[in-house]
């Protein structure tokens, strides 16, 4: 009887020790593509617990890390959008041949011809229809949707629950907020935050936070601005 074992995981590093990294170390376990091998955190001291995991050393311990692992990848599981993409481009910077992995939950739905940038998360139930194009360094939350023929720029996110139509445009860094819906053939622009239960009938400009039903532009945001704080506070306005 011939035996074909399985393939060994992969090493990974993760960077980020708050309540999101605790969904990742799920997904990473579940999906059984990688083993995380070291938990980084700039901000908590070694040891810190996270889960079940444990913060075991800074960013500056990567090149070494990767220089006595050449296979190992890395994912930044970091919620706020642009904190994900400082970081990661900090990790670069610091090592420029460090790799980013796909974290995709076996419960995704994963549909035809879909592209998915390294370093993206794709949690439970999250569904990527057909055709669809997700950058890199992006976050689709539990449950979210994205449908046939949408595009989502480098860093941005879908929170839970949140529906995306056929044929939309979301600009790097936008978050789309818990319950928000979109409809087909929107176009969302770059750095904008859409408030948890909005519904998005209309393109939405640059650098803006919009909410309502149907969502409308509030005020300006700058670049860099804590995204997660807006969109729930605009949820409850």
């Amino acid at each position: 009887m011939l035996f074909i074992l399985p393939p060994a995981p992969k090493p990974l590093v993760v960077y980020g020790a708050a309540g999101h990294a605790k969904v990742v170390f799920d997904i990473v376990r579940r999906q059984g593509v990688y083993q995380i091998v070291s938990v980084l955190d700039r901000y908590k001291p070694i040891g810190t617990p996270c889960g079940s995991l444990v913060v075991s050393g800074t960013m500056e311990e990567l090149p070494e890390m990767l220089h006595r692992c050449p296979d190992l990848e890395a994912v930044v599981a970091i919620g706020d959008n642009w904190a994900r993409a400082r970081i990661t481009l900090e990790m670069l910077q610091l090592c420029p041949a460090i790799r980013f992995g796909l974290v995709i939950h076996p419960s995704a739905q994963i549909g035809a011809d879909v592209t998915i940038g390294a370093g993206t998360v794709v949690a439970a139930g999250a569904i990527i229809s057909p055709s669809a194009k997700v950058g890199g360094g992006c976050l689709l939350n539990t449950g979210s949707s994205l449908d046939h023929d949408s595009v989502m720029g480098h860093f941005s996110s879908l929170a839970p629950a949140a529906a995306v139509g056929g044929g939309v445009r979301i600009g790097a860094y936008t978050s789309v907020g818990i319950g928000a819906s979109v409809i087909q053939e929107i176009t969302i622009g770059e750095h904008v935050v859409v408030g948890a239960g909005a519904v998005v009938v209309r393109d939405i400009r640059d650098s803006v936070v919009a909410y309502g039903v149907p969502a409308r532009a509030i005020h300006e945001r700058r670049i860099g601005e804590r995204y997660l704080g807006d969109a729930t506070a605009a949820g409850r306005r």
